[in-house]
């Protein structure tokens, strides 16, 4: 397998180094970096020892077959479409598109053409989101009830995508992935102060049959440093993930008992899992590289990223409307 990485900016140099690691390894037979900017390529080409071009087209030519997608987030559709098209399977960074009807557009071109298509929703392979997701699913946690989602930090906010699409992608997906589940509505606030139109700040509640998940995401707050960490109620027991701590989940054995006519609240104490550390970016490519050569689907297909960006679409609808916004309509 010849495989790209296109778009070599802080986040593609990742991609760069684990395509390199990949090529070293014999996991791929050849990897090639691809950018507009031919000195920033070219540099980081070199520290590879990577071949690189400047124009994506050139790619299949090249004998490429499987490719990451990390150019900025308005350019994802017609770069993918066109590789699609001529044969390469993608794995696109987060979001897969910033509307709905190119996010599924990308979608059906990679069904008409047969590719394998994944999105870059990294916490699928969060090591301590995993295990989670593994005590949820076998009951560990009871019902689950509430979720609560902090991603603080302060600066400036960027100029072309705010909070909602850069931080809150994230985090509706991650609900998505606990529950099994889509909402059955949302509500949002966005709030913009510093940048006309770039939301700094972004409070969502979504509904789902028997849970809540409260999501908090801002760039304007400067009181904690750099926050981001999940908390996950159950009826039996909660749980705490601190997503600077990659491996670490923390089971609280905390619930509301019965006792005749009373409730209790019993605190019976919690304890700490460490889990094996590996490398939430490398494994996302390794699931992909394998759906590549099994020809089966990623575990983040790409209609996952078209579904979420379809909901935080509803996000912005709501905050324009100062309404909760169903899902189904």
């Amino acid at each position: 397998m010849k495989y790209a990485v296109i778009g070599t900016g802080y986040w593609g140099s990742n991609h760069a180094r684990i395509a390199s690691e990949l090529r070293s390894e014999g996991v791929i037979e050849e990897a090639y970096l691809c950018d507009a900017d031919e000195e920033r390529v070219s540099e980081i080409a070199e520290a590879y020892d990577l071949p690189y071009v400047t124009d994506y087209a050139d790619l299949p030519d090249e004998g490429v077959t499987a490719a990451t997608l990390s150019t900025p987030s308005p350019t994802h559709h017609d770069i993918a479409v066109d590789l699609l098209e001529s044969g390469v399977d993608l794995l696109i960074e987060k979001p897969l598109a910033l509307d709905s009807d190119d996010a599924w557009s990308i979608v059906e071109t990679a069904d008409a053409e047969n590719r394998v298509l994944a999105v870059g929703h990294i916490f699928r392979f969060h090591p301590a989101l995993k295990e989670l997701k593994r005590r949820i699913d076998r009951g560990e946690l009871g019902r689950i009830k509430y979720m609560n989602t902090r991603r603080f930090s302060f600066r400036v906010p960027r100029a072309t995508t705010g909070v909602l699409y850069s931080l809150a992608v994230h985090d509706v997906d991650i609900s998505n992935y606990l529950l099994d589940d889509a909402p059955n509505d949302i509500y949002c606030r966005l709030d913009s102060v510093v940048r006309d139109d770039i939301d700094e700040t972004a409070t969502l509640v979504l509904n789902y049959d028997e849970a809540t998940s409260v999501i908090n995401e801002s760039w304007q707050v400067p009181v904690f440093g750099k926050q981001r960490d999940l908390v996950v109620v159950g009826s039996e027991k909660a749980a705490y993930v601190d997503y600077l701590e990659d491996n670490v989940v923390e089971i609280h054995e905390s619930r509301v008992v019965k006792h005749g006519d009373e409730l209790r609240a019993l605190e019976e104490g919690g304890k700490t899992y460490e889990v094996e550390n590996d490398e939430p970016l490398r494994v996302e490519v390794d699931d992909f590289v394998s759906a590549c050569k099994e020809r089966t689907e990623p575990s983040s297909p790409g209609r996952i990223g078209a579904e979420v960006v379809e909901q935080l679409e509803l996000a912005e609808e709501s905050s324009e409307r100062n309404q909760t916004v169903p899902l189904d309509r």
